[in-house]
């Protein structure tokens, strides 16, 4: 398959029909979208490389700035990764709402400073690489620095994103222990969003987890990641169905780590890696919210097959 320019428009990618299809789910409670938006390889398809041009050339810096509007134009949808690393402020949130239309609903992903119980020796971290993180779980901090400021914003986000990553045996010998400390967090939650929890630990997946979730009207994200079951296996546990709306992140193919899915699949111009496990349970969501007439929120990245536009439209075609 040859490379796409970033200007190369592929010859089956139809945005009009795209965008036509999405609303149509979404005028049913059914939003899918894709990890982020600042992708210059989807010049051509979602995006239109003459509306960011300044003095005749190609303006990232207007692209990534301004971009967001377009891609509200196809998608319904966004998941906004970049609030895992920060605590946004104010300013941020107000200046974010305001590039998009009132339509476009978000995910955001919950700062890591909720979610990490031991910060990894890598180093953007710094000297707190390695640590301890104290903040871990702390609703209180999550509350004011966090909630307070999109309260504002609440009528345009449609869940709110914990993600959790793989825990060491040194932080959780066993499920249980884990379980305890999200009830004992969740309980402690503003009822002013809906929440969703991604956890990246296969032996977590046991039915006293699905238990507290349900206890406190919150999803599993049904996540395809490179140390999590498929889709599908997951779709089939009896107990993941945890509250009356659906979450689902499809980043990754099982067995392939981030580094290695960014080394193939960029600058993400088309689908390199299709993978139809991931795609099976997309569709499997779908028919499910269509059926039980649930909300559904489901978003596919980049580094899944290669470029998200198309493995939606895939999804979705069927």
């Amino acid at each position: 398959m040859r490379n796409l320019s970033l200007f190369d428009e592929p010859s089956n990618f139809d945005r009009v029909k795209l965008a036509t299809k999405l609303r149509v789910l979404a005028e049913k409670g059914i939003f899918v979208g894709g990890s982020s938006w600042k992708y210059e390889g989807w010049l051509g398809q979602i995006y239109t490389p003459e509306r960011y041009f300044t003095r005749g050339r190609f303006s990232q810096k207007r692209f990534e700035e301004t971009c967001l509007a377009e891609y509200a134009e196809t998608f319904p949808i966004v998941c906004g990764d970049f609030s895992f690393y920060q605590f946004p402020t104010d300013t941020f949130w107000r200046k974010l709402f305001a590039t998009a239309p009132p339509s476009l609903k978000f995910a955001l992903k919950t700062p890591e400073d909720i979610t990490v119980k031991v910060f990894p020796t890598h180093a953007r971290y710094g000297p707190r690489a390695g640590m301890d993180n104290p903040s871990f779980l702390n609703a209180d901090l999550f509350e004011v620095a966090f909630l307070e400021l999109l309260r504002l914003h609440r009528d345009r986000i449609a869940v709110l994103v914990f993600e959790f990553g793989t825990f060491s045996r040194e932080s959780y010998r066993e499920p249980g222990a884990f379980v305890e400390d999200l009830d004992r967090f969740l309980t402690r939650l503003s009822p002013d969003f809906q929440y969703s929890v991604e956890v990246r630990n296969a032996d977590f997946l046991v039915p006293e987890y699905f238990a507290v979730l349900r206890k406190h009207g919150v999803a599993h994200v049904f996540n395809a990641w490179t140390r999590m079951p498929v889709l599908p296996v997951q779709l089939q546990i009896p107990d993941a169905f945890t509250t009356d709306f659906l979450v689902s992140r499809a980043q990754l193919r099982r067995g392939r780590p981030y580094e290695e899915a960014v080394k193939i699949l960029a600058p993400y111009s088309e689908v390199r890696d299709e993978n139809p496990e991931a795609r099976e349970g997309l569709r499997t969501l779908i028919d499910r919210a269509t059926r039980n007439h649930e909300r559904a929120y489901l978003f596919v990245n980049n580094r899944l097959e290669g470029n998200s536009p198309i493995t939606i439209q895939e999804v979705i075609s069927q």
